[in-house]
């Protein structure tokens, strides 16, 4: 996908996670592409912006390291609940979305638990 704005409605996707998700913009965004509104490096927040990815894998994850003590083999997958504390990184720097940088489809944020998560589609379809 070559790089473009991300709006409300694109799809995510953590590399520990069994699905993707659709991300969500903070609610009345005044700037929008088409009918959508544009995502800033701060829509950051899981449950809010961020979704669950179904199952999780991540043995860095405690849950799921506690589902797996003295299982060898095949890892139990739990399910995911994203712990991000930070906002996306490579966000546009010079195209601020209300006084953010603008998220664009190459940013990429990290889950507490080693998860890369990122973006699928830039949800302009």
């Amino acid at each position: 996908m070559s790089e473009s704005y991300v709006v409300d409605g694109a799809q995510i996707h953590c590399n520990y996670g069994s699905d993707t998700g659709r991300f969500s913009v903070s609610a009345n965004r005044g700037i929008s592409i088409g009918d959508k509104m544009q995502g800033n490096i701060q829509d950051f927040h899981p449950q809010t912006h961020i979704p669950s990815f179904g199952l999780c894998r991540s043995m860095h994850n405690p849950v799921v390291s506690s589902a797996n003590k003295g299982i060898c083999g095949k890892i139990i997958p739990q399910p995911c609940k994203p712990s991000v504390s930070m906002p996306w990184l490579n966000g546009k720097r010079d195209v601020y979305v209300d006084q953010s940088p603008a998220l664009m489809s190459c940013s990429t944020n990290l889950c507490m638990w080693c998860g890369k998560i990122s973006f699928t589609t830039d949800g302009q379809e």
